[in-house]
């Protein structure tokens, strides 16, 4: 996965609608996000990891961001950020949300952010990547987080948030979902994947497989949740306690 922290050129009217666009999806986050209806699934095992001081790497899938902004603020957790123009004013949006940045683009060459964000989880920051992003294809999972984990030794914490109600931006390429205000919404967290430090070419691949099929796991639970019956939902409680 190649990152270049450099910023592309763009027009000043395009410069001109980023504190706008900003200022617009913070304001709805902040004014919905305080009504979202929260059950949690497998969150305390990162709740918990992350209060003892340790560090780890979360990787959720694009379509869950704004509820996934909204749950996880305040914690200072880095997330790789790219730098096109969507990926400028997101940045200002996240950061009002109490999360740091890393400034990279998968499509523009470089290893300089992902370099940037090892650092920090080195430091003691633990990370996040909207797997998928910046532009898909939806629900396929890039390697960073593999391979930075191995690096680090932080553990891969894969995680996926579903709404009973919410508006489908059925244009958008990850189909991307906004929460309808007082809307109930799981929260279904996976166990820790571990990536040996002498990890070879096979065993990364290995990894990401094993990451792409918890974060396949932990969407198809998530998104079903409330279309099942409460016995599927009592079974899923007890896979993801232990």
């Amino acid at each position: 996965m190649l990152y270049d922290t450099r910023l592309p050129e763009l027009s000043r009217w395009r410069r001109a609608q980023i504190p706008v666009i900003a200022g617009v999806v913070s304001s709805l986050i902040a004014a919905i996000g305080p009504t979202l209806r929260f059950e949690s699934l497998g969150e305390d095992l990162v709740n918990d990891w992350m209060a003892a001081g340790k560090t780890c790497i979360a990787a959720f899938w694009h379509r869950c961001i704004f509820p996934a902004v909204w749950r996880q603020r305040g914690r200072g957790v880095v997330v790789m950020n790219t730098t096109n123009f969507d990926g400028q004013w997101t940045r200002r949006v996240i950061e009002r949300f109490g999360f740091d940045t890393s400034q990279g683009s998968s499509t523009r060459g470089g290893l300089r952010g992902l370099m940037d964000m090892a650092k920090k989880i080195e430091a003691g920051r633990s990370a996040a990547f909207t797997i998928d992003g910046p532009r898909g294809p939806r629900y396929v999972a890039k390697p960073g987080p593999v391979i930075l984990a191995r690096k680090t030794g932080a553990p891969i914490y894969p995680f996926h948030i579903g709404l009973e109600t919410a508006w489908t931006l059925e244009k958008t390429w990850d189909l991307f979902q906004v929460p309808q205000p007082f809307s109930r919404a799981v929260f279904v967290g996976g166990p820790f994947i571990w990536v040996p430090a002498d990890a070879d070419a096979s065993m990364i691949e290995e990894k990401h497989s094993e990451m792409q099929s918890a974060l396949e796991r932990v969407r198809d639970v998530a998104e079903s949740w409330f279309r099942v019956g409460p016995e599927e939902r009592e079974k899923w409680r007890g896979e993801f306690s232990r």
